[in-house]
């Protein structure tokens, strides 16, 4: 069988993991990223994969550096094997009243869901186009479609992201590359919602919280589409969620 990468950047817990996770299990070489003082957490995770059968690969990169993320399609599509799926799913949510939004903030918030994600879909499309196929796939969020009082930082880099998303799926659609845009709307599984949530494993229970492993499952579901039929952008949220 012809070995085939997928890549996930920001891929060291909750959603990334489970991603990585999802496409491992379905024979790809997982490749995760995560900022240099964080590879532990993406070596750990290639561990895991790689001891339950699988194949996975762990790079620290900072995507907001284009240098660095060129030179890691570069290293994947030289020394692991060709990049089949592109994820990207950094989130970069936080909470800054429009008064206390300093110059600072708003652009790393930027850099990290935007111009990383600009840099992500590039270099996915440069690498798959002489292929004519590939599946390039952006995690948005609720703030991609409709922005809120104190995430004015977050939803702007995120609309950016969804409108990136749109332009990529325009332009690549006709070389055979499909991309697409998930909006993730409510509260994820993970240590942050769990530590904000009393009634959190309840609510688990009873399928009110995003599990990742579903989430992931239907990435594997986009990617295995058939083009007559591509999904062009997806809402996943619980059956309980207000929307």
């Amino acid at each position: 069988m012809e070995t085939r990468a997928c890549l996930v950047v920001g891929a060291g817990e909750g959603l990334g993991a489970s991603i990585a996770r999802a496409f491992a299990a379905e024979g790809y070489v997982a490749c995760l990223t995560r900022r240099g003082r964080n590879i532990a957490q993406v070596e750990a995770l290639a561990a895991e994969i790689t001891a339950a059968g699988g194949q996975a690969r762990a790079f620290g990169v900072d995507a907001r550096v284009e240098a660095d993320l060129v030179g890691l399609f570069e290293t994947i599509e030289r020394d692991v094997a060709p990049l089949e799926v592109v994820v990207f799913n950094i989130g970069a949510n936080v909470r800054f009243e429009v008064t206390e939004t300093t110059t600072q903030v708003y652009s790393k918030v930027w850099e990290m869901a935007a111009l990383a994600g600009f840099f992500t879909g590039r270099e996915a499309a440069r690498v798959m186009a002489p292929r004519a196929k590939g599946t390039i796939l952006f995690t948005g969020a609720t703030a991609s479609l409709r922005g809120r009082a104190g995430f004015s930082a977050f939803a702007g880099a995120k609309h950016a992201l969804r409108a990136l998303a749109q332009s990529l799926a325009r332009e690549m659609g006709p070389k055979g590359i499909h991309v697409a845009h998930v909006v993730v709307d409510g509260p994820i599984e993970g240590d942050f919602i769990r530590g904000i949530t009393p009634d959190f494993d309840a609510r688990l229970a009873n399928d009110q919280i995003l599990k990742t492993a579903e989430i992931a499952k239907n990435y594997v579901w986009l990617h295995n589409q058939q083009k007559s039929a591509w999904t062009h952008e997806m809402d996943l949220r619980p059956w309980s969620e207000q929307w």
